[in-house]
């Protein structure tokens, strides 16, 4: 069910879909017949849509799936890990500190912050005792909530608080021609993601063995952690945060396929565009003509699965 020659097909048959699905009307007889506002709406809408869909729905399963991999946790992703509140606060400062800044100089800003709450996150690890699967996340959410009071506080203090709004609630619909180009930050760092993915699992078996193979254990770490912050926030600072996906793409790939990353990298990110695809239908068919945010249809869905896979763990506990 889960493997390439499955997901991929399935993924370009929701990819049609979602081509011609809006309130403007776009059909394959208009485009063939060379219809000037068919391909007008085609060109700066519809195409740079799929494409931001895909880009932001491999890149955040990509990268929950090598935190969960570096943190040995299921259940940490950008969302359980703060990253994605550390990068809403990037951007809060790249407006405040560099208003007439270009979009490259507020992607630049979150992933610095986003790398700085990984950091902080990972400390914060270090001296926890006690790794229960579960504790991890929650502890990685509550410290989320704290760096989201930091952006609120500051979002009020300069007259900002709508603006973080589109950072708040994942959404396609603003995503046109020109609009959207930063999405491809993230792709490099996708790649060089899938070529260390075989020192990422020996860090994921910890530090002394990692070591003991001759692997430079933290610089191995600090990588992950760096390539991760960038996809993350080229996401968050384009599109806004999508919960749950990092969470609950790679732990359903896991399942299936098991824990080899290198292996299971490209069932993620394909897996991870097909679940956005569906959201995204979703969001902009239940109450056509308008559409809900992306991240409401994901949290929803990715709150049911997430609890699926709680009860699942822990029956026989």
């Amino acid at each position: 069910m889960f493997q390439l020659r499955f997901l991929i097909p399935l993924t370009i048959l929701f990819a049609v879909i979602s081509l011609f699905i809006g309130v403007g009307k776009v059909s394959i007889a208009g485009l063939m017949a060379g219809n000037e506002n068919d391909w007008l709406l085609f060109i700066d809408s519809r195409l740079p849509r799929l494409i931001a869909i895909a880009i932001a729905g491999a890149s955040l399963s990509v990268c929950g799936l090598v935190m969960q991999c570096l943190s040995r946790n299921r259940f940490v992703s950008p969302t359980t890990a703060g990253l994605e509140d550390s990068a809403r606060l990037g951007v809060l400062l790249a407006i405040i500190f560099f208003a007439s800044s270009s979009n490259l100089v507020q992607v630049a800003v979150a992933a610095v912050t986003s790398f700085a709450g990984s950091l902080l996150f990972a400390a914060i690890l270090r001296t926890i005792k006690h790794r229960d699967a579960v504790f991890i996340p929650l502890v990685g959410m509550m410290l989320g909530n704290i760096i989201n009071a930091f952006t609120v506080f500051f979002a009020l203090q300069f007259d900002l608080l709508q603006n973080i709004q589109s950072w708040l609630q994942g959404d396609f619909s603003g995503v046109l021609q020109g609009r959207y180009e930063m999405l491809y930050i993230s792709i490099p760092a996708l790649i060089l993601i899938y070529f260390y993915a075989q020192k990422f699992i020996l860090a994921g078996l910890g530090e002394s063995f990692a070591v003991n193979l001759g692997l430079n254990y933290k610089r191995t770490i600090l990588f992950g952690l760096i390539c991760v912050s960038i996809a993350t926030a080229s996401v968050v600072a384009t599109v806004g945060a999508i919960p749950f996906l990092g969470l609950i793409v790679p732990n359903i790939v896991s399942l299936y396929i098991g824990d080899n990353l290198k292996k299971i990298l490209p069932h993620t990110a394909v897996m991870g565009i097909l679940a956005v695809l569906v959201c995204d239908i979703l969001a902009r068919l239940i109450i056509y003509p308008y559409e809900v945010s992306v991240s409401l249809i994901m949290g929803v869905m990715g709150s049911l699965i997430f609890l699926t896979l709680l009860i699942k763990r822990y029956r026989y506990v």
